[in-house]
């Protein structure tokens, strides 16, 4: 019932330009349009799009009876999103709401400097431009920062606890990425400052997965690292399901990689996070503006670990682990 309602629901966002009758379409005429950007894909985010309108809800809109959604997939294809940022902006709408990372949001704001912007992000909005402040945003653009991007020596440091016998750590990292030069720094940092070697694989298509997970295998790499990036959302069966083939233990930055069967993970739940986004957009469609919207940041982070994964893997969780965790999966 699950995966039905799931394919239910990515059909309804793919096609759901085409799919209302002209009458309706018509009566949606006077409805605030909300531009929804995101560089990942509607499969491996239905269930965040679905707390993202519970948000608006909780704001007085709903899709479909006061409010139209136009949706844009990236695709984990970072380049495709200039023109599809570039065609929301033509729609036009009435806000722009970006997701899956800096470079959706660093589209819509180079694609206009007056329709308000929602962000969710991984890193500094100060630093990539697009706020002037966290708490005075300025301009046209604010939103949420899910500190994804800055989380990387955490995960490097719980791995290494996870596998203490693990000398040499692979990093997978998308060279597309805007904040890929943040994340290689950071990791470097925390490697010296535990005594280990990071072996950096830079990975931004499906074969480049396939190879890194043979260069893993072949230089007998004793553990993965998957960095945050839309690119690897949206390979996330693809990425448990080498890792479990070549059983290496590998953590990654959100939980759903973990429930899919990965070993562990360290974030941000994302659901509240885009359920806060719709409020924000619904917040600017009542008339607040950007700019006096603060940017805000999470105050929570989860550690969630797969023992059932562990145990096929033959690892041992310490019990320090397994307390400190947030959710245990058995």
């Amino acid at each position: 019932m699950l995966d039905l309602r799931r394919r239910q629901f990515i059909t309804l966002l793919g096609g759901a330009a085409v799919a209302w009758p002209l009458a309706a379409r018509a009566q949606q005429s006077a409805h605030p349009v909300i531009g929804y950007l995101s560089a990942r894909s509607p499969d491996d985010t239905w269930h965040l799009v679905e707390a993202f309108r519970r948000g608006l809800r909780e704001s007085g809109f709903v899709e479909g009876q006061n409010a139209t959604i136009e949706y844009r997939w990236g695709l984990g294809e970072q380049e495709r999103l200039a023109g599809l940022a570039s065609d929301l902006v033509r729609k036009p709408v009435s806000v722009l709401v970006t997701t899956g990372g800096e470079a959706a949001a660093l589209a819509a704001r180079a694609a206009t400097s007056t329709i308000p912007i929602a962000f969710i992000i991984g890193g500094d909005p100060v630093k990539l431009g697009l706020a002037a402040s966290y708490s005075r945003p300025g301009a046209n653009a604010t939103g949420i920062t899910i500190l994804s991007v800055t989380l990387e020596p955490k995960r490097l440091e719980l791995l290494r606890e996870l596998v203490p016998q693990a000398s040499t750590i692979g990093a997978f990292l998308d060279p597309n990425f805007p904040p890929y030069d943040d994340q290689l720094r950071d990791l470097r940092e925390a490697a010296r400052t535990l005594n280990l070697q990071v072996h950096e694989l830079r990975v931004s298509t499906d074969g480049e997965i396939d190879l890194a997970f043979k260069t893993i295998a072949e230089q007998r790499i004793g553990a993965i690292i998957v960095t945050a990036g839309p690119f690897f959302d949206t390979r996330r069966e693809k990425l448990v399901t080498l890792a479990a083939h070549y059983a290496v233990p590998t953590i990654y930055h959100f939980r759903e990689f973990t429930a899919a069967g990965g070993l562990m993970s360290y974030g941000i739940d994302s659901r509240v996070t885009y359920r806060q986004i719709g409020v924000y957009a619904g917040a600017i469609l009542k008339g607040e503006r950007p700019e006096d919207l603060p940017v805000l940041q999470p105050t929570k982070f989860e550690l969630v670990i797969n023992l059932k994964t562990a145990k096929a893997l033959g690892i041992k969780v310490p019990l320090t682990l397994q307390v400190a965790a947030d959710e245990v999966i058995e």
